[in-house]
């Protein structure tokens, strides 16, 4: 018995995209890191908190890493932020778009118990 391989299916790339799709992904793709690096300098002046982000995340803020957003809190750094997401069972390469309802619970609930302290 032999199998021969559907050349149509081997080699599948995505599709092309015209001109016009690739300028408007990359005019979204810029409108987003704007509003993400706006959010990280109103993080680092206190002007919004990382718990009511992360309770109600704007859509650009969907795909941007908990690990991130954490680095730009006030008086979190890379050990701490670590420290913070190993407690809640939380990889660093999650995005804010991709914790679990479990996942986001127990952080806001620790981010804000520190926060009073």
């Amino acid at each position: 018995m032999t199998f021969v391989a559907d050349s149509d299916h081997s080699n599948a790339a995505a599709p092309e995209r015209s001109r016009v799709q690739r300028m408007e992904a990359l005019q979204r793709a810029n409108q987003i890191r704007t509003e993400r690096a706006q959010l990280k300098r109103d993080l680092r002046a206190g002007r919004t908190s990382i718990d009511r982000l992360l309770v109600d995340p704007p859509e650009f803020l969907e795909t941007a890493k908990v690990f991130d957003m954490l680095l730009a809190t006030p008086k979190y750094g890379r050990v701490k932020a670590n420290k913070v997401l190993q407690q809640c069972r939380i990889s660093p390469s999650k995005t804010v778009g991709g914790l679990s309802e479990r996942q986001r619970t127990e952080l806001v609930t620790l981010l804000r118990s520190r926060a009073s302290r």
